[in-house]
């Protein structure tokens, strides 16, 4: 995993750029609870495990598609550097889509890109195609076009 490392006008010239993959990031029942807990999202295919095998077309429990999407910004951080920097801000997202589960005991890691890059106020606001796989699954868990605003 390579890092970009760049300033914040620096980001200007990274257009169009692959920024490179993460490592895998675990995904375990005690994540996954820990996330329905922050959001009282205790749907039973996320956090009872012997329910979830007997009665899911998942054959287990499965991560919230939000605690995938919730990793965005720190997976992002570990191919994007940007320094110095004053502030960093979640701006939005464009899309956002799940293609696939995410099982309970499996692993994900993130492939992105930095789509666009412009200047707004004070800072460079960039767009992030991010492309969540998972090594338990055929087609990507999560796609979504992450913005992002860096200042001065």
């Amino acid at each position: 995993m390579a890092t970009k490392i760049t300033t914040v006008p620096g980001l200007l010239l990274l257009a169009g750029t692959e920024l490179g993959t993460t490592d895998w990031y675990e995904i375990t029942q005690d994540r996954v609870d820990l996330f329905a807990d922050a959001t009282d999202d205790h749907q039973w295919i996320h956090v009872d495990p012997r329910r979830a095998a007997a009665e899911s077309r998942f054959g287990g429990p499965i991560a919230h598609g939000y605690l995938t999407l919730s990793l965005l910004s720190e997976m992002v951080g570990r191919v994007l550097t940007v320094e110095p920097v004053s502030m960093g801000v979640n701006y939005g997202l464009n899309r956002v889509r799940f293609p696939a589960p995410v099982p309970v005991g499996s692993r994900i890691r993130l492939a992105a890109t930095l789509l666009s890059a412009e200047r707004v106020s004070g800072g460079v606001q960039v767009v992030v195609a991010a492309i969540v796989e998972c090594d338990r699954a055929d087609k990507p868990v999560c796609v979504a076009e992450a913005v992002y605003r860096f200042y001065d």
